[in-house]
């Protein structure tokens, strides 16, 4: 209980006692009105303080139990605090773990986009690439088998090519053709038309002549090749090992080319009736090896070959040959083409002028229908006086009451006068 109330009511028993001490003093006297008064104003005033303080003690009671359930809750919310903020904290942590998730992901997405693209750039290229790459590898292998296979069948030909060309001299002979066809058809030369192939001549002692073949050039003009493959000296000269052997069959491969040299010297083949050829003939040696070897042993041989109006050829040499002549028959058409442009330029001048003659003469023809026109104009409306003409009587005819259908076109019809306007102004005259 509080101080004050405790004293309040000590104060009101001590007032109290002294009223009784009083009273018993005086022995039943009456006490002083005025003391007494006092006494009661006091013993009043303290039970209204006494009063008033149990007010003021039970309010703070109520403020005390009101307080200390305030302390309660408090005390419960803070029992409660560390769960409410780890309750807190973790939605706080999620949603910001979230949210920062969420940034991430887009930051990242904004990051990797790009090198997205770029893979995905990078698997298109590598997959086109890759399936370039097969199509080549395939197209490649196709090809190597090709090859393969042309290489073994090239191997085949060649072992065939080289027995044969061993053993019989006819096949040298036609495989020798062969090449200077294929070499004359490269250079773009037609087979039919700018040469042909063992055409057989007669000469005019009546013998019969079949040259390799003739080239034709331009303004009828003709040139010789002769193919000349015998290879069988210079084969065993290639492949013998002993020196002595590699000089008689070079030797051999030398006299055989005089040979042939010597051979078509003797056909005369300019002389023919029908080949307008110069007074020289070629000589057409498919391997150019075998010419080395045989110019080498033989210095002389072109020279003594030449002198014999007979030029030696081999591929190089006969291409460039033929590529000439090519060239010449070129120009041969383009001249040709020339002469033609001007011809047909002459035959159009020639039409032209022609047809000019033809507008003039339809000129003039024109000139005199219009002439004629005039003149049969001036005759229908020509006259000595006015209505003395013939489209004037017409007129008249029909103004005295001939019965028509149809009537002058008005350009045609001058004023005519009539009889009584003719009376009338004589009058006036």
């Amino acid at each position: 209980m509080d101080n004050t109330i405790l004293l309040l009511i000590g104060a009101i028993i001590l007032v109290a006692v002294l009223l009784l001490l009083l009273r018993r003093a005086s022995g039943g006297e009456a006490i002083s009105a005025e003391i007494y008064r006092d006494l009661q104003q006091q013993n009043e005033a303290l039970r209204r303080t006494l009063v008033e303080k149990e007010r003021e003690l039970r309010d703070a009671t109520a403020t005390i139990a009101a307080q200390e359930q305030s302390l309660i809750h408090q005390r419960e919310m803070l029992k409660r605090l560390p769960e409410d903020f780890e309750q807190l904290a973790s939605r706080l942590l999620e949603v910001k773990s979230q949210r920062f998730t969420e940034q991430s992901a887009q930051h990242l997405d904004q990051l990797l986009t790009p090198l997205r693209e770029k893979i995905r750039d990078f698997e298109e290229s590598l997959e086109r690439k890759f399936s370039e790459e097969m199509r080549d590898k395939a197209s490649l292998k196709k090809e190597i088998e090709q090859l393969l296979s042309l290489n073994q069948q090239l191997s085949q030909d060649a072992r065939n090519l080289t027995n044969a060309l061993k053993g019989d001299t006819k096949v040298q002979g036609n495989w020798g053709e062969m090449q200077l066809e294929v070499l004359l058809e490269r250079a773009g030369l037609q087979k039919g038309e700018h040469f042909e192939a063992q055409i057989t001549l007669t000469s005019d002692d009546g013998q019969l002549k079949r040259p390799d073949f003739v080239v034709r050039l331009p303004n009828q003009r003709h040139l010789v090749i002769d193919a000349k493959v015998s290879l069988t000296a210079f084969e065993r000269y290639f492949n013998a090992e002993d020196a002595a052997a590699r000089e008689q069959h070079l030797k051999a491969h030398v006299d055989s080319l005089r040979r042939h040299v010597q051979a078509l010297s003797s056909k005369s083949y300019s002389m023919l009736p029908k080949l307008k050829a110069p007074d020289f003939v070629i000589l057409f040696v498919p391997i150019e090896g075998a010419l080395s070897a045989a110019i080498q042993a033989d210095t002389n041989l072109l020279s003594d070959a030449f002198n014999k109006n007979v030029v030696i050829a081999t591929n190089t040499t006969l291409a460039a040959i033929v590529r000439i002549v090519s060239h010449l028959w070129r120009q041969e058409k383009q001249n040709r083409s020339a002469e033609e442009i001007a011809r047909q330029s002459g035959l159009l001048y020639d039409k032209l002028v022609a047809f000019l003659e033809d507008l003039r003469s339809i000129g003039t023809r024109l000139d005199q229908a219009h002439q004629a026109y005039s003149d049969a104009m001036r005759k229908l409306s020509a006259g000595t006086r006015p209505g003395d003409t013939l489209i004037g009587r017409a007129e008249r005819i029909r103004e005295l009451g001939a019965k028509t259908t149809r009537q002058i076109p008005p350009d045609f019809v001058e004023d005519v006068p009539n009889e009584e306007a003719d009376s009338a102004a004589g009058n006036t005259t």
